[in-house]
């Protein structure tokens, strides 16, 4: 057990190391596609593309005010926008309702193909 609980630890840290890189090249990938005015960069044998998407942050207080009903809020416990979103396709709550409880904010992602 005792090398299972190393190995475990190790993976972690190279986990994180991992995602660390991953966060700066993205950044750069970005910032370099957006500096040269494109949304898709062909370099090699590589394919870089940004795809905007728009995401709901949705504010807690609003959203109480706006769900009253306390069975709804316990399905919640706190805005999940997944949450959310499955509550409003089985129609338990109206988007007219929660019209007012969120912001949308445009995030960009980056995908990242062979050739």
């Amino acid at each position: 057990m005792d090398k299972k609980l190393k190995r475990y630890y190790q993976l972690k840290q190279k986990q994180k190391e991992i995602e660390q890189e991953l966060t700066e090249l993205r950044n750069d990938i970005i910032t370099y596609l957006s500096e040269q005015n494109v949304t898709e960069l062909e370099i090699g044998r590589h394919k870089a593309k940004i795809i905007l998407q728009d995401r709901k942050e949705y504010d807690d207080n609003k959203l109480y005010e706006a769900l009253p009903d306390a069975g709804v809020w316990r399905m919640l416990s706190k805005s999940d926008s997944s949450k959310i979103t499955s509550l409003l396709k089985l129609n338990v709550i109206s988007e007219e309702k929660i019209k007012d409880t969120y912001s949308v904010k445009t995030v960009s992602l980056l995908q990242v193909d062979k050739k």
